[in-house]
């Protein structure tokens, strides 16, 4: 389940590293197209990664027959991360529920240092075409 990312992932330079059911690890290099004007990883990209990898975890917890989206989604930008470099997100549930899912990424530069925290809810639906 978790290998099968969507077009969106592969779109951005998403790269599942791991998954469990308490840990999900993606990387993304940073590269011309995901920066912004001051050549460093642009916000919506970290936010797009951190998305992603929260969202692949609550997979890992729904029942057959549901679905998620992204509720609320918060992020802390601390530090940049430059073009050539490595995004790394770490994504930990910080609760497990039955109709929301509260997920933690931790999104570090290649040298270790953190560059953001986003805090995500995830909403668990029925999916209706």
């Amino acid at each position: 389940m978790a290998e099968n990312q969507p077009e969106y992932a592969r779109h951005i330079g998403a790269r599942l590293v791991s998954a469990a059911p308490d840990r999900v690890e993606m990387q993304m290099e940073v590269t011309p197209v995901l920066a912004n004007r001051n050549g460093v990883l642009h916000g919506g990209a970290i936010m797009g990664l951190a998305d992603n990898a929260g969202g692949t975890g609550t997979h890992l917890h729904l029942p057959p027959g549901k679905a998620t989206t992204t509720l609320e989604s918060k992020t802390n930008f601390i530090r940049p991360v430059r073009l050539g470099d490595v995004a790394r997100a770490v994504s930990v549930p910080q609760h497990l529920g039955g109709t929301t899912q509260i997920w933690q990424t931790t999104i570090t530069r290649g040298d270790g240092k953190v560059a953001a925290i986003v805090t995500q809810t995830q909403m668990i639906i029925d999916w209706k075409d």
